[in-house]
């Protein structure tokens, strides 16, 4: 089976179905909150398409941001991991400064017309960073509990400050990640196993420690018991999907944006997709997500198999991260799980969201690109046994 895609004899420079994937759910994306949020904006701020030209600026801006990360070495990443871990920190401790509130979560620091979430930045740098670590320290990661202690401390200093936020499902996705990856890494099982213990212990713990999540957690077990009160959310978002059927109402004619989804836009942006495009097109969205993460897997396995280890781990991290965002997105519409408020990649409104997202993109395109590179490389190397038996032929002759 061919490691990369052609057309006719030439290499392409990038996977063309994760550009697929990644451009289809942008643009749905843009179709979706076009739809799920003209109510809202004509009467929050007296423009029907005020979060439609919003995002469309995000895009141009995101888009931008991944053209600009293309050109971007690999190497420089890897050399860059402690400042950008830095970077990181200190946006999760300014935003609980100077962070604006909104819902009751300090998760945004104001920047003019927009806001930057810090937590969407703090997971990113986190990825690049312990790629780097996981290269550094690979011997004593899969040798030794100090190798697998270490890269602890950093998270749980970022668990932390998301938590005081609260930002309690960017905490879950960064943790979910960064086990991922050392578990990639060659991590013993019976290590993982009893690290993902403690981590569920852990979150079992700060589930518990707030009312707020106690009360979500009794909601997800059954909406239904307060349908008017906790259960509000999940109670309109499972109507969507019945109202929704196989087929949708079609496009626009969603009823649950008309202001009894909270979030229409954001967090339950899905629900409205499958109330207005029916549960196909919902499945479709599910696949493309699939699909992102088969061909990303599939560049981190080639990079591991050339002995590019940062690049390898970098790609299974943000493989791990973006789609396991969007499975909890979606199974929180679906009522699989409780209300965490997080985004759904690519799809949902939200500036940092959406940018960082294509950063990722970009970064596993810019990898591809590299190990192609240096697997032509490899193939035009000539032999040194081709090259000797050659110049033999040549002096018999």
């Amino acid at each position: 089976m061919p490691t990369t895609a052609t057309i006719g004899n030439r290499v392409l420079p990038f996977d063309p179905l994760l550009v697929a994937a990644a451009l289809c759910l942008i643009l749905l994306g843009f179709v979706m909150i076009s739809s799920a949020s003209i109510e809202v904006a004509a009467v929050r701020n007296s423009n029907p398409f005020f979060y439609m030209i919003r995002h469309g600026l995000f895009i141009v801006i995101g888009l931008t941001a991944a053209i600009i990360v293309l050109r971007v070495p690999i190497s420089l990443w890897e050399r860059g991991g402690p400042l950008l871990l830095l970077v990181g920190s200190v946006l999760l401790i300014l935003v609980l400064f100077v962070g604006r509130e909104i819902n009751g979560s300090v998760r945004w620091i104001p920047l003019g017309p927009v806001n930057l979430q810090a937590s969407e930045v703090a997971k990113f740098t986190m990825v690049i960073y312990l790629s780097g670590y996981l290269v550094r320290r690979l011997t004593e990661v899969r040798g030794s509990w100090m190798g697998v202690i270490k890269p602890a401390f950093p998270l749980a200093f970022f668990v932390s400050l998301m938590i005081f936020e609260p930002d309690f499902g960017a905490a879950v996705v960064l943790m979910g990640s960064v086990m991922g990856m050392i578990f990639l890494g060659g991590m013993k099982f019976s290590q993982f196993a009893l690290i993902v213990s403690g981590c569920v212990a852990v979150i079992s713990s700060l589930a518990m420690w707030q009312p707020y999540r106690v009360v979500r957690l009794k909601t997800f077990l059954d909406p239904w018991a307060d349908p008017f009160g906790s259960g509000y959310q999940l109670a309109q978002a499972q109507i969507a999907f019945g109202r929704g059927d196989w087929l949708g109402a079609g496009l626009g004619n969603s009823v649950q944006k008309l202001f009894y989804l909270p979030e229409a836009h954001t967090d339950f942006v899905f629900s409205v997709l499958a109330e207005e495009m029916g549960l196909i097109f919902a499945l479709l969205v599910v696949v493309l997500y699939g699909l992102m993460a088969q061909r990303m897997f599939r560049i981190g396995r080639r990079a591991e198999k050339l002995q590019q280890f940062f690049m390898a781990y970098m790609v299974y991290g943000f493989a791990i991260m973006l789609t396991g965002q969007a499975l909890i997105n979606i199974g929180v519409n679906v009522g699989a799980l409780p209300t965490k408020g997080l985004t759904l990649p690519l799809v949902s409104y939200g500036g940092s969201s959406l940018v960082v997202s294509c950063v990722m993109i970009a970064i596993v395109m810019r990898v591809d690109y590299e190990l192609k590179r240096l697997q032509v490389k490899a193939a035009s190397k000539p032999k040194a046994g081709k090259k000797k038996q050659s110049t033999t032929g040549s002096d018999d002759e």
